[in-house]
């Protein structure tokens, strides 16, 4: 069985922004906030950080169960794993997500400035330079037979969508505009020449995009 490259749970706006300019370690979304994007993710039972009971059932619950279901790897870009640019200057910054980051399997970062692997609770971080073929090479063979998520961000996304490497995605998008900021795409039917494509409202008020391939 082939071994998928898949999108996951990835949030837009109802214009394609997916994030902001001017990142920094006290807004790692830019001038955009997340909740505007992301609150119908939170909003269900199985949001992994959900600290108290409750939270809503159905399809968003679903989506949000989903995420690691059948994964193996993950393949992020160096802006979604820190604000940092250029040479590393503080090899302790290991992540936005703590001591016991969500992903539980080995993440491989795109990065021109690659440094030492870490692992932190079940996941492993390794940071590559290579580009995105050779970085999907290296992230099946991590996986074990499961399928590869690429997790973002928006300029990852399309760097694997402009060479032909995604095989499905979900992407949410959110009734909010943005105006600026980076974008996935200016409109969903930009990938219809290779994706088939269904659309799937939620009580939430997002609408999910499901693409598999032609």
């Amino acid at each position: 069985m082939d071994q998928l490259l898949k999108v996951m749970n990835f949030c837009v706006s109802s214009d394609g922004v997916a994030a902001g300019a001017d990142q920094s370690l006290e807004r790692p979304f830019g001038h955009v906030r997340p909740e505007r994007l992301f609150a119908w993710a939170g909003a269900t039972a199985s949001w992994p950080m959900r600290t108290d009971p409750g939270g809503s059932r159905g399809l968003d619950d679903y989506f949000t169960r989903d995420f690691t279901h059948h994964i193996g790897a993950e393949i992020m870009g160096r802006n979604k794993f820190g604000p940092q640019r250029g040479p590393w200057q503080d090899h302790d910054w290991r992540g936005w997500w703590g001591e016991e980051p969500p992903f539980r399997t080995p993440v491989f970062v795109m990065t021109h400035h690659p440094r030492p692997s870490f692992t932190l609770g079940e996941t492993t971080f390794h940071f590559t330079g290579g580009d995105p073929a050779t970085v999907l090479t290296q992230a099946r063979e991590a996986a074990s037979g499961k399928d590869v998520r690429l997790g973002g961000g928006v300029t990852t996304i399309r760097q694997f969508l402009d060479a032909d490497l995604v095989d499905t995605l979900h992407v949410a998008v959110s009734p909010v505009r943005l105006g600026s900021g980076l974008r996935l795409w200016r409109s969903p039917e930009e990938l219809l020449d290779r994706f088939h494509l269904e659309t799937v409202p939620s009580p939430s008020g997002v609408t999910h995009h499901l693409f598999w391939r032609r």
